[in-house]
């Protein structure tokens, strides 16, 4: 019987509340079981000195995949090993320091029991993660998790839905749990995240994004207005850094100070640098990370900061459109 549009959207709707209500039910369920076995399966993570290795076939071995990623990205060295191959050969994958997680619901998956003793014969702790405690791989491995449900979400209780729902979840308890043992901070996430945007806001430092050498302009204080324009306009950051002879920065020349100037006197041509530059520029550190320097430029309203050394002397500058054209803001 077809439905109208109204009909439609009103069923979908209702069968989606009802799916969301029984998934959500399940990992409740599941937190109230969680116990002893738990915390042995922190325990054997947090030991290994290999690698985790996650093996599952099918729905669960999606899952597994997922499980494998995310201990890998939060500190605990972690791959998939999918159980069909791993009995054709990719078993070898295994080393003896590794932990096996074998993810099956029914936890009679006979690939999965095929790779039992060849990981036990290497003395590889093995932690499954089952709907069925009872079960020949919850019996053979060394720590049980218990990812039983009570209904799939699927009307037929049929299509691995809540199960699913369930294992993914108990595999991010447990890779949270070990990050926090682990003391894992912002900055460990970012080393596994180079390319995202955290990784770029916690790993770039303003000298990995401002212009230095040939491409920093520079003029002396005995330069002419017209020669700090020619620097400005050939380096293409607004400004110049204005040096005494040691090399030191003791001023800056912005296009915001040329205009001030103009309003001021009219007539520039004989006006000395030294006299329109503003003296005593802000300037920043080159291991300053580069979100922390857009800040201070923000509070300070500048387009433009000079970098020094450690001695105070000129290495560099940064424009805001660097750290743009760098994400970090």
């Amino acid at each position: 019987m077809s439905l109208n549009h109204s009909d439609l959207v009103a069923a979908a709707l209702t069968s989606a509340r009802q799916t969301l209500t029984l998934e959500a039910q399940a990992i409740l369920e599941l937190k109230e079981r969680l116990g002893e076995e738990f915390g042995r399966a922190v325990k054997l993570t947090l030991g290994c000195q290999g690698r985790v290795v996650v093996c599952g076939l099918g729905k669960t071995g999606h899952v597994a995949r997922k499980i494998a990623a995310t201990l890998a990205s939060t500190g605990t060295p972690a791959f998939f090993l999918h159980a069909a191959e791993a009995v054709h050969g990719d078993i070898g994958m295994i080393g003896a320091q590794d932990v096996l997680i074998a993810l099956s619901y029914s936890g009679a998956g006979q690939e999965l029991l095929s790779i039992l003793p060849a990981a036990h014969r290497l003395g590889v702790k093995v932690i499954a993660m089952t709907g069925n405690p009872q079960s020949e791989l919850a019996r053979l491995s060394d720590v049980h998790l218990d990812a039983s449900v009570s209904q799939e979400a699927c009307p037929l209780n049929l299509a691995p839905t809540s199960s699913t729902t369930v294992a993914l979840a108990l595999g991010d308890a447990l890779a949270v749990a070990c990050l926090q043992a682990r003391g894992f901070g912002a900055e460990d996430f970012a080393r596994s995240h180079p390319g995202g945007a955290l990784g770029r806001k916690l790993l770039t430092r303003v000298s990995d994004v401002m212009k230095k050498g040939a491409a920093l302009p520079t003029v002396h204080e005995d330069a002419t207005i017209f020669e700090a324009l020619e620097e400005i306009s050939r380096k293409g950051m607004g400004m110049t850094a204005v040096l005494d002879q040691a090399g030191y920065a003791t001023g800056i020349f912005t296009d915001g100070d040329l205009r001030r100037l103009i309003e001021r006197v009219g007539d520039v041509r004989g006006v000395k640098i030294a006299d329109a530059m503003t003296k005593h520029p802000r300037h920043i550190s080159s291991d300053v990370m580069a979100v922390d320097a857009a800040l201070i430029m923000d509070k300070h309203r500048l387009n433009q900061i000079l970098v020094s050394d450690a001695q105070g002397k000129l290495v560099g500058a940064t424009h805001m459109h660097d750290l743009m054209a760098a994400k970090v803001v």
